[in-house]
């Protein structure tokens, strides 16, 4: 949970220094070291993103943890056609490999700032 939480202020704090292109890669792991604190939770370890995920989907679907798709779409990859807006992992890429500097809209980094504060929120009632 705490690794979560700093990745969000990282997040922010790129941002408001004229690096938001860094912040994707920070909302990313956000979400991921949340999916990380719930499968401690249950006695897991990962070091793999996909086995992250399937495991989390894993937990959900036996019903062990209670938690909106919205989050675990968040981090697939998938179809780039398929992809969400809000998919991380595409804002993430585009980011790390392409030549933008910073998120052309606000809205959309908005977006991700609430949808990390929300994961963190809904990892805490799971975890603790």
């Amino acid at each position: 949970m705490v690794k979560a939480e700093h990745n969000l202020k990282a997040a922010l704090y790129f941002e408001k220094g004229g690096f938001s292109d860094w912040s994707a890669s920070a909302f990313f792991y956000c979400v991921y070291h949340c999916f990380l604190a719930v499968l401690r939770k249950f006695g897991y370890e990962s070091r793999n993103q996909e086995c992250t995920i399937a495991m989390i989907e894993m937990l959900k679907e036996e019903g062990k943890i209670d938690i909106n798709e919205k989050f675990i779409d968040t981090l697939k990859i998938t179809n780039v056609e398929e992809m969400q807006e809000s998919n991380v992992i595409k804002l993430r890429e585009n980011f790390q490999y392409g030549v933008d500097l910073e998120f052309k809209e606000k809205k959309e980094f908005n977006k991700l700032v609430n949808l990390c504060k929300e994961m963190i929120y809904k990892t805490r009632a799971l975890v603790f």
